[in-house]
């Protein structure tokens, strides 16, 4: 290199290498490392749904000519693993609503969702960080399939851009959001009155004539969010959950 050449940043060397390649693509398979929960099992037996269709989702797009392509399908099934595992004395894991209906011993039934991956880059951002949203509904069923409840739980991460590579600083905020999550279904699903009936060895009835597995969700369920603060920095909150994140 002449000595009067100028020396790119990393983030500024990544745009044009990107650039210079036209149509690229980026593909990541985040997949999280969650530490074992402090949590004590709830005395119930439940079984836990992970559809075809959520063991493989993938989430899409195209920016400025770049592919970018996020396998999220193997962590949400570690994730849930380790979720309900930690949550319940017993459990069990099917492919199909259908395929808990009459399982001996059932107290309950999780279906884990993913319903929306929304990500920023660090050139988006402004900031030098990547910026991950991921938007989770978890319906739960009684053991005869009908719906009982329904929550919506958000989980927020982000990660420095310190290299030329954006596959590394997107899969450690994806991996980061799916923590977040994780940690607030953890600490606040056990003091929700589902997880307290649970505890009690109680019945679960469906609150109305909900048909089973058609997925509907009443204005009432809507209105159920785990949420709690975000463990990041409420500025990169808000970046990735901006419109054309």
């Amino acid at each position: 290199m002449s000595p009067h050449s100028p020396v790119l940043p990393a983030a500024a060397a990544a745009t044009l290498l990107l650039a210079l390649g036209g149509c690229g693509s980026i593909e990541i398979a985040p997949e999280p490392q969650i530490p074992a929960p402090i949590v004590r099992a709830l005395p119930a037996k439940a079984a836990v749904v992970l559809s075809g269709e959520q063991r493989n989702y993938k989430h899409t797009e195209t920016r400025a000519g770049v592919e970018w392509q996020v396998s999220l399908g193997a962590g949400h099934t570690r994730l849930a693993h380790r979720l309900f595992e930690a949550l319940f004395e017993e459990h069990v894991f099917v492919d199909s609503l259908e395929a808990a209906r009459g399982l001996p011993g059932l107290d309950v039934i999780f279906e884990p969702r993913m319903e929306q991956y929304s990500f920023a880059t660090a050139n988006e951002t402004g900031g030098g960080y990547y910026a991950v949203t991921i938007r989770y509904r978890v319906n739960v069923y009684a053991p005869d399939l009908q719906l009982v409840d329904s929550y919506t739980i958000t989980g927020y991460g982000n990660s420095r851009d310190h290299s030329i590579s954006s596959s590394e600083p997107l899969a450690a905020a994806t991996r980061a959001a799916m923590r977040d999550a994780a940690a607030k279904f953890f600490v606040q699903f056990p003091q929700q009155p589902l997880g307290q009936k649970l505890a009690r060895g109680e019945p679960l009835v469906a609150p109305g004539a909900s048909a089973a597995g058609d997925g509907a969700v009443t204005k009432a369920d809507a209105a159920r969010i785990i949420e709690a603060v975000p463990v990041i920095e409420p500025r990169h909150e808000r970046l990735a959950d901006a419109p054309g994140a």
